[in-house]
């Protein structure tokens, strides 16, 4: 796979953009981190509930639940984003994404240990360039983690619950060229688009991939996925470094 050429940030083809973790950036929280991924910014928190939806109660289900909410702050574009609330109602792009993030979180954790309780999960995007998804994902977990580790401490849980990291990335094709980590410019011209969810076992949580009014060989999806995977391999070593102890 080419990886000569660079990019107009300056990257090689298969070179992430810089990541950093700031955690506790939300002292309210029960967990939080701003992930700063190029000039992706983005706010994680998470809080606990001790109860869990009505309809788990109504079913009898056993264990808790974790759900997610995602939001584009106005200023987070470079023409203002107008607030949901404003339109009265979740936009289809928000309404996916978080329904993204609450399914790639579960798939990190075992419920049953979760015990009877919701863990909610905030992701809002304070500067978007590209990213926004994998970045909340990635972000999350460790905001979740961080939240984990208060619950142990306060001895609400017995036993950490997370079963496996959970990161995320972009590939692309932009010009024939396969491409990780897609910056904004790239993302609004690239033939394909895919966005890969994985744990740190190895494992796919979710692939989202298209083409954009064009189609993509076998060949060149084996490219991508490869791309992803080293990317994501990236990302749970800068994860494991944002949650190592002080």
């Amino acid at each position: 796979m080419p990886d000569s050429s660079t990019r107009a940030d300056g990257r090689s083809a298969s070179q992430l953009r810089p990541l950093r973790f700031q955690n506790g950036i939300a002292p309210n929280a029960t967990g939080s981190t701003l992930i700063e991924w190029g000039n992706t910014r983005v706010i994680c928190g998470v809080t606990v509930e001790e109860t869990v939806p009505r309809w788990m109660k109504e079913q009898r289900v056993e264990g808790g639940w974790i759900t997610a909410e995602y939001a584009m702050l106005p200023y987070s574009t470079l023409q203002r984003k107008p607030r949901d609330i404003a339109k009265g109602k979740l936009d289809g792009r928000s309404s996916e994404i978080q329904r993204l993030i609450g399914r790639s979180l579960r798939a990190a954790l075992d419920l049953q240990k979760l015990g009877p309780r919701t863990i909610c999960v905030d992701c809002d995007v304070l500067q978007a360039d590209g990213g926004t998804r994998t970045a909340a994902i990635t972000g999350a977990f460790v905001a979740l983690s961080l939240a984990v580790k208060k619950l142990m401490a306060e001895k609400k849980l017995v036993q950490s619950p997370i079963l496996h990291a959970v990161a995320a990335v972009s590939v692309g094709v932009v010009n024939g060229q396969p491409l990780l980590d897609l910056c904004y410019t790239e993302d609004v011209v690239a033939s394909v688009d895919m966005n890969l969810v994985m744990n740190d076992s190895g494992q796919f949580i979710e692939l989202q991939g298209s083409g954009e009014e064009a189609t993509f060989s076998e060949t060149e999806l084996a490219e991508l996925l490869a791309l992803g995977k080293s990317g994501v391999a990236e990302l749970f070593a800068a994860q494991q470094k944002a949650l190592a102890p002080v």
